[in-house]
């Protein structure tokens, strides 16, 4: 398998005004219209943020105007229709997840399907009612956690099913108590047995969050990911092909 990389990039006023002034630039009509759609400023800021971030390092990976990138969804696996995972269209074997929340967004490149997901734990909610939608063996293994320390195990395994779902393609809507994931390394493991071809893993985030990569592979877990922190400041245009003032084709929602 090749290189797996997961990009950071932190909400900071460095970056939400880099991104708000490389936004005519590099997303299309479509994306621009949706970031302004948003009510709250830091709404908008968080998908300039995520959106520029993403096709700057799909076009530095494809080696193309980040302008210019076309992005398409696949094929939904339970229907067929093209609703399914977004794609960049490309003739190179490059697989792209992003997911973004309060303070942070993630974007994970792969050479085969890649789900991601990022969530914080403060913003997270009740985590009984969450474990209610969780596997059955999944309940299990939350039950044999400490009461302390269950909010942060529900956060855990959650992120790790919404990896694998985005993964999939088939997103929430297949609903989270089908696929049984588990809680991971260091929490009480279950006899159930996870998806077969797939490997899921945590992803190293501040304390106040937890992520978790999701990829299909038949390689032995774990993987090695190559993690960084993407800066969206000054000097980045100069050091990359951002392409015409206006982008092309569809956008990412």
């Amino acid at each position: 398998m090749g290189e797996i990389e997961v990009w950071r990039i932190a909400v900071t006023p460095a970056n939400s005004a880099a991104a708000a002034s490389l936004a005519p630039r590099v997303l299309d009509a479509a994306e621009q219209r949706k970031a302004a759609a948003f009510r709250r400023p830091a709404d908008q800021d968080l998908y300039r943020i995520a959106h520029v971030a993403l096709r700057i390092l799909l076009a530095d990976r494809l080696h193309r105007p980040a302008a210019e990138l076309r992005f398409r969804q696949a094929a939904c696996p339970g229907c067929g229709k093209p609703h399914g995972r977004p794609e960049v269209v490309s003739d190179e074997p490059l697989e792209f997840s992003l997911s973004h929340t309060t303070g942070l967004a993630l974007i994970a490149l792969a050479p085969d399907t890649v789900g991601l997901d990022v969530e914080r734990l403060a913003a997270f909610g009740a985590a009984t009612d969450i474990a209610g939608q969780l596997h059955p063996a999944e309940q299990a293994e939350l039950a044999a956690v400490a009461a302390d320390l269950r909010p942060a195990a529900t956060l855990r395994c959650w992120v790790r099913k919404e990896a694998y779902l985005k993964g999939t393609g088939m997103g929430l809507g297949a609903g989270t108590d089908a696929d049984y994931v588990g809680l991971g390394p260091g929490y009480p493991a279950h006899p159930a047995t996870p998806p077969p071809g797939w490997v899921i893993q945590s992803v190293p985030v501040p304390d106040a969050y937890d992520a978790a990569i999701a990829l299909r592979t038949d390689a032995p877990a774990p993987l090695p990911l190559t993690v960084r922190d993407l800066d969206l400041g000054p000097g980045l245009d100069r050091d990359l092909d951002l392409g015409p003032d206006l982008g092309i084709g569809p956008g990412i929602g």
